[in-house]
């Protein structure tokens, strides 16, 4: 994997741990966001990975954002050329949907730290090697997904059964947020959406809490993190950059 293109939703939205990792690893990143430019027609052609983020639209809200479509449409080229794809929380509901499940709103919401849970074909996926049989995820989400019939499913909590699957090799989703890092966190506590979210949770969703668990919590995912989307780009079939030596030799 040399090039990925890399779709983003929201005008703020960090790419938290997934930034430097990718860079690290000598990957270029083409930076498509909708927020920015609702009007790109990006194409997958040139590109060894598609990595989709989340976003606070719905899948089934495309006659409300267009790029959804376009999204999809990249999602079924990908899939027909075997080319890697990981999908992170809307990204991940973009993907069960191309793949023929239902998105829907839950009936409850999932903000904050939460036990995932890995099922038996999740704690054998190479993926989530270094992973125990649960932790402790970072989630904001409130839609949900079936898993697609053609996927395995890997990961489930106590509210979202579907956390994350695979399909095929080299094709992920994951509901949870395995990018968080703190910066993004205190931004999105502060964001006027989730303010929102958090007066009218009955005292259920509470920042100083999600501060305090983050706190517990952070340095875990930061790891598991690293690890997991390192084995995302083994799976995928990425190599480091060679060296040059001054010499040149």
């Amino acid at each position: 994997m040399k090039r990925v293109l890399l779709i983003q939703h929201e005008s703020f939205e960090a790419l938290g741990t997934l930034d430097p990792l990718l860079k690290k690893e000598g990957i270029r990143i083409r930076y498509v966001n909708f927020e920015r430019n609702p009007e790109a027609e990006p194409s997958i052609d040139g590109y060894d990975g598609l990595i989709l983020m989340g976003g606070y639209m719905g899948v089934y809200e495309a006659h409300i954002y267009p790029h959804l479509k376009i999204e999809m449409q990249l999602i079924e080229k990908a899939l027909k050329r075997n080319i890697p794809i990981l999908g992170i929380c809307l990204g991940s509901q973009i993907l069960a949907h191309v793949l023929g499940a239902v998105v829907r709103k839950h009936t409850e919401r999932e903000m904050g730290w939460v036990p995932v849970h890995l099922t038996d074909l999740g704690r054998s996926d190479s993926i989530f090697h270094g992973f125990k049989a649960s932790e402790v995820l970072f989630q904001s989400h409130g839609d949900t997904f079936d898993i697609p019939k053609s996927a395995d499913h890997l990961a489930f909590s106590e509210v979202c059964h579907g956390q994350a699957f695979r399909y095929g090799e080299n094709v992920y989703g994951f509901q949870f947020h395995i990018e968080i890092d703190r910066p993004t966190i205190e931004h999105w506590i502060g964001m006027p959406e989730n303010q929102e979210i958090f007066r009218d949770s009955g005292g259920r969703f509470v920042p100083e809490r999600i501060l305090m668990d983050t706190a517990e919590h952070l340095d875990r995912s930061v790891r598991l993190s690293a690890q997991a989307f390192r084995n995302f780009l083994k799976i995928s079939g990425a190599k480091k950059p060679k060296i040059k030596l001054g010499s040149g030799r």
